[in-house]
């Protein structure tokens, strides 16, 4: 099932990935289409909790995050190969094999938009470091909604 981030960047599921050990690396195999990476995509709620806590650590600590314009999700660019072990309830990590994707500074999708240009950032989020950032954002998103 592809995921659509609203203005223009559909990255399909099922795609072989190709294992490297460079998060993002360029690979000539993929053309115009850019580096491989997976995509995390998860709440827009937790994401953006989540990008806060990311850039509090360290700005470089924050790869490509695409927005869905309709409110629903962010996607964060992570190293190929993530999606294999990615087992984080509430997410999901889809394999591009940088097929669909593409590193632009315009958005990828029309309805989309890069939340974190990849001008801005580091080239994938370590998937370590997001897991982190999402467990701390998932705990801060209950605490807040229990305070009511």
């Amino acid at each position: 099932m592809p995921w659509t981030a609203g203005a223009g960047c559909v990255v399909e599921a099922g795609m072989e990935t190709s294992r490297s050990n460079d998060p993002c690396t360029p690979s000539s195999a993929f053309g115009p289409a850019g580096p491989a990476c997976d995509l995390v995509t998860v709440p827009t709620r937790q994401g953006l909790e989540a990008v806060d806590i990311l850039r509090r650590g360290a700005a470089e600590a924050v790869g490509p995050v695409l927005h869905d314009d309709g409110g629903d999700t962010l996607g964060f660019l992570v190293p190929p190969g993530t999606a294999a072990a990615w087992d984080l309830p509430g997410s999901t990590c889809t394999e591009t094999d940088g097929r669909g994707l593409r590193l632009d500074p315009e958005p990828p999708v029309e309805g989309s938009d890069w939340l974190v240009p990849p001008g801005e950032a580091d080239l994938a989020t370590d998937p370590a470091v997001l897991r982190r950032a999402l467990g701390e954002a998932a705990r801060t998103i209950e605490a807040a909604d229990n305070c009511r």
